[in-house]
């Protein structure tokens, strides 16, 4: 029972510190009627679907198989890093940058196993942290690119093509820093970056289902019609909900329920400790004309999700949270909780290669960090 309830609190770190602090606010806040009001049930509700989809898509094996078709057909090892790089960067704006990374980073290892051991070894860990940056990056893109952009999305009032719009420029810059470095690893990590590589066997291994593609593409429309505020909200969770419990049931349990518990936790913290004048003022005081840089550091300790969430409470600046918190993954290994997802693969795959994952992993992303910081003062004339 303890060594669960330790690997409990290693594995959901977030979540316990959410609950914490819900627990806490309510002490200093005793719960009552306006407690109802806190849950943004439109937020949840979306989530939930997207990760249902995204979930029944992934046991379906569809991103593996479009990455290994792709992969089957490239032979020069500098397209090599850039379709893996490209992959995590495409793909994380419409499946979330942590299923980017769950998918892609263990084809990354099946792919460099195919290289002689000396090339594979030496290319691992920055193309890892490559994939990760990217997959960050890639997903600030898009509203359900990542949890915090679809939170503050719908606060926002946005249109699909205001908040693309936003962010376009960073995505642009960000991929063609992404596009510089990963010609120079390629070039620099095979030498001859026109030897051929070994073709990549496919490793599906489950029977392709076409119908239940189908099915999980048609729910995947309705979600983004909804998240375009097309669809109400109420009719897509039940449909979601039922369909998917009716017809592919298991995949329920492969949804990221402490996500959600984090995200209600949040918001109960957050609509607590807007009720104390003082804490309220003293946050907006912070706030007030720096959103973007708050929103960047406390993503550094708290992680870009959690930051949204709690400082979306004590400002009308959804803009600046939007780019902060998303140019906020970027930094330390928990600025994104989706990086945890590529150094447990590290530290599984590579154990004697963790401290020099490390020492890349913040190298890179300071380094990114750092030119996007001063592209945002440049976009604003400083």
């Amino acid at each position: 029972m303890k060594k669960k309830l330790v690997s409990f609190l290693k594995n959901e770190t977030v979540l316990c510190a959410a609950l914490l602090l819900a627990a806490i606010s309510a002490v200093l806040v005793p719960p009552d009627a306006a407690y109802a009001g806190y849950l943004d049930l439109r937020t949840l509700s979306i989530l939930f679907c997207l990760m249902a989809v995204m979930a029944g898509l992934q046991r379906l094996g569809i991103f593996r198989l479009i990455a290994e078709s792709l992969l089957s057909h490239v032979r020069s090892r500098v397209f090599l890093v850039l379709i893996l790089m490209l992959l995590c960067f495409v793909f994380s704006m419409f499946i979330t940058n942590d299923v980017a990374l769950i998918t892609f980073i263990p084809l990354t290892f099946t792919v460099l196993q195919l290289l002689d051991s000396d090339t594979g070894n030496a290319l691992c860990v920055p193309l890892v942290v490559m994939q990760t940056v990217a997959a960050n990056l890639g997903s600030m893109l898009t509203p359900i690119g990542n949890p915090q952009n679809l939170y503050l999305y719908g606060k926002s009032g946005f249109s699909l093509l205001q908040f693309v719009q936003l962010m376009l420029p960073y995505s642009a810059l960000s991929l063609a820093l992404l596009l510089i470095w990963a010609l120079r690893l390629g070039t620099r990590s095979f030498g001859d970056a026109k030897k051929q590589i070994p073709v990549l066997q496919k490793q599906q291994k489950t029977a392709f289902r076409p119908g239940m593609l189908l099915f999980y593409l048609l729910l995947f429309a309705l979600c983004l019609l909804t998240v375009a505020r097309v669809v109400p909200c109420k009719y897509t969770f039940a449909a979601v909900l039922l369909s998917v419990l009716f017809f592919d049931r298991r995949t329920l349990l492969q949804i990221d329920y402490a996500l959600l518990a984090t995200f209600a936790a949040f918001f109960l913290f957050i609509g607590n400790m807007g009720r104390i004048p003082v804490f309220r003022a003293f946050l907006a005081g912070i706030l007030n004309g720096h959103e973007v840089l708050t929103a960047i550091a406390s993503s550094q300790i708290i992680s870009n999700v959690p930051a949204s969430l709690l400082l979306s409470g004590f400002t009308d600046d959804v803009c600046g949270l939007i780019i902060g918190t998303n140019l906020g993954g970027l930094g330390t290994l928990i600025a994104s909780m989706a990086s945890l997802i590529s150094y447990k693969y590290i530290a599984k795959e590579k154990t004697g290669q963790k401290g020099a994952y490390l020492g890349c992993f913040t190298a890179a992303n300071f380094a990114f960090l750092f030119i996007l910081c001063l592209f945002y003062f440049f976009l604003e004339g400083f």
